[in-house]
């Protein structure tokens, strides 16, 4: 019996140690699903974090670009209608020039001098705040800087030419602020001509 007994005990003893290395086996592979669990959960917060670094850094362009934008275009609607000054200073002196009781005034001259003064001057403000006459001169029609309001008949011109500046263009930096308003050369149907003549 003490023999049975010896093997009883060891069984139960190999019993004990089985269930000790099935218990420290089952916290071995639960320290690893912990540890799993700890390292995917810091890759789930490294990329929660530089997702959020990312959508910072496009905030910080988007503003930048606003203030760049308010900066550079902030003042556009001023600059469109300052551009009115310059329109009547110059209708004031073609007004002046054609005017019968003035030309016979011997300071006529002097006035409008100091008129062309006032016109240079505001041009150059213009200019030094990227406000730029569009140049029209024997320019081909672009409807992206002109608008058409006639339509004029001459042999010598380039039908789609540029033949009359009705108000003056400008730019605003690399923006349209007024389009040119012009009068353009009409192709001449020569077949109407003939007919005409006849």
């Amino acid at each position: 019996m003490t023999e049975n007994n010896k093997n009883i005990n060891r069984d139960d003893a190999k019993e004990a140690e089985d269930q000790k290395e099935s218990k420290s086996s089952a916290k071995k592979v639960e320290c690893d699903e912990k540890e799993k669990t700890i390292e995917e959960k810091l890759k789930e917060t490294e990329e929660k974090l530089l997702r959020s670094l990312a959508e910072i850094e496009n905030q910080r362009r988007r503003f930048e670009k606003e203030v760049k934008d308010a900066f550079e275009f902030g003042s556009f609607n001023f600059a469109k209608e300052s551009l009115a000054i310059l329109d009547n200073l110059e209708r004031a002196k073609l007004a002046i020039k054609n005017d019968e009781k003035l030309k016979s005034n011997e300071d006529l001259e002097k006035f409008l001098e100091n008129l062309s003064i006032i016109e240079k001057d505001l041009i150059t403000i213009f200019e030094k705040n990227k406000i730029n006459k569009i140049d029209t001169k024997n320019k081909k029609f672009d409807p992206n800087f002109h608008q058409a309001m006639s339509e004029i008949e001459d042999l010598k011109a380039t039908p789609g030419t540029i033949l009359q500046v009705i108000q003056a263009g400008y730019m605003f930096g690399e923006r349209l602020l007024r389009p040119a308003l012009v009068g353009v050369a009409k192709k001449i149907d020569k077949n109407n001509d003939k007919k005409v003549k006849k």
